[in-house]
């Protein structure tokens, strides 16, 4: 009896607390109201410019054949990927008035049938750019105005099985992947001796069954230290100052485990031998951020699409899409593990499969679209990681036809060649 007592007084005077803080708040909405409702404002008319900047920017995908012969390094990918670190220039009326961007592009590699294309999507008034840096760094390749794969893809659960899933980073992102530095890539060596281990990647690709599209999509655009200009009313670090910070914890740690040797030597602390310098491990993450700081950066997003028909589903494919990009991993540096999925684990999660649904058909939008970095269309159940020019010239590039024997590649027919001077006229 006093116990039922006792609850319905404090669950009065948690009640009266109550009103009485919302009395506050009403009394003063004249100082708090204006700031929330004034933000709240700002935002919803930044999404309105931002997307009506994007609709009447355009769009073009531009598919790339590769010569058969005149292999390249992927630093020839890294120097075409610099000339793309586009970081958009605007003041602060061209971002909050005309709702100003930077531009973002999207390298795909993507199975059509087990058939193997390269195709590049940037906004229309960057095409020029892009080819004529494509040209410079890849000589013997040709480039074409393609008509969009993606529009052929609709929603459909029952007849149109479809998985797709955001790749995210297993540690922090002053942590670099494996690069093609780390396989040797970028020294001259003979081409039946190289591995790339993009191969692993379209070697699945085109494994694929005629009725499956498999499709890898990067999407990227320049990342440095945001101002108000950018559109950001909360300002985020440079990632420069992550990487300064992680290598003095390395150099930290290092220093703590030499400090507790010399005190199980020497109780008086007094260093029987020099000091003992970072082990292997430690010397190659160092390095490795090190060299990631002097290249540029840039916010990504790794994606991973499996499209097929019911009678072709084979849920294999999903296993090697999630394992292709795992050769890019390394225990002590960065690399790729699954991160948000259009899947639920367990029957109770997902009641009649609606949250699948809409999972899927918000991904299918985003996918047609090249969209993540910006409302209406950004994908809130990820965040953008940072790779530099090293990182996604590793993670696509065109190789040769010795590295990447794969047959279903587009490869250029004949070589091209321009007449003999002496031909009569």
């Amino acid at each position: 009896m006093e116990t039922a007592l006792t609850d319905q007084l404090f669950s009065i005077r948690e009640f009266g607390i109550f009103l009485r803080v919302f009395g506050y708040l009403f009394d003063y909405a004249y100082i708090w109201a204006p700031f929330v409702f004034g933000y709240l404002a700002l935002k919803m008319w930044i999404i309105y410019a931002k997307t009506d900047f994007i609709l009447k920017q355009g769009s073009v995908l531009l598919e790339i054949k590769l010569p058969k012969e005149a292999p390249r390094s992927p630093k020839a990918m890294e120097i075409f990927i610099t000339a793309l670190w586009q970081t958009g220039a605007a003041t602060e009326i061209d971002t909050y008035w005309w709702g100003k961007i930077r531009p973002w592009w999207s390298f795909e590699m993507v199975s059509l049938g087990g058939q193997v294309h390269f195709y590049i999507w940037a906004h229309r008034k960057w095409k020029n750019l892009v080819e004529a840096q494509l040209y410079a760094s890849y000589p013997g390749i040709e480039v074409y105005e393609a008509e969009d794969y993606l529009k052929t893809l609709y929603h459909d659960p029952m007849e149109k099985p479809f998985w797709a899933l955001n790749f995210k980073m297993d540690k922090p992102d002053p942590y670099p992947i494996m690069t093609y530095v780390d396989y040797g890539l970028d020294r001259d060596q003979k081409e039946e001796y190289k591995v790339d281990p993009l191969v692993a990647v379209l070697e699945y690709l085109a494994s694929m069954k005629s009725d499956d599209i498999g499709i890898i999509q990067i999407l990227f655009q320049a990342h440095k230290k945001e101002r108000f200009a950018d559109g950001r009313l909360i300002f985020r670090k440079d990632w420069k100052d992550a990487i300064k910070k992680e290598v003095e914890k390395i150099r930290k740690e290092a220093a703590k485990a030499y400090g507790e040797v010399v005190k199980s030597i020497s109780p008086e602390g007094k260093t029987p031998f020099p000091m003992v310098s970072l082990t292997k491990g430690q010397e190659e993450q160092i390095t490795a951020m090190e060299r990631s700081m002097a290249k540029f950066p840039f916010e990504c997003i790794v994606r991973g699409i499996y499209y097929t028909t019911k009678e072709s589903f084979n849920p294999v494919y999903i296993n090697g899409l999630i394992g292709s990009m795992r050769q890019f991993s390394s225990n002590t540096m960065n690399g790729f593990k699954t991160g948000w999925y259009t899947d639920f684990d367990y029957p109770w999660q997902d009641f009649h499969r609606l949250r699948r649904n809409l999972a899927e058909r918000g991904m299918l939008r985003s996918l047609k679209m090249r969209s993540f970095f910006h409302a209406p269309y950004r994908n809130f159940h990820s965040k953008p990681y940072i790779l530099t020019t090293e990182e996604l010239a590793t993670i696509f590039h065109f190789p040769s036809a010795i590295a990447a024997p794969t047959p279903t590649i587009a490869r250029v027919s004949a070589k091209k060649v321009e007449a003999p001077a002496n031909l009569p006229t």
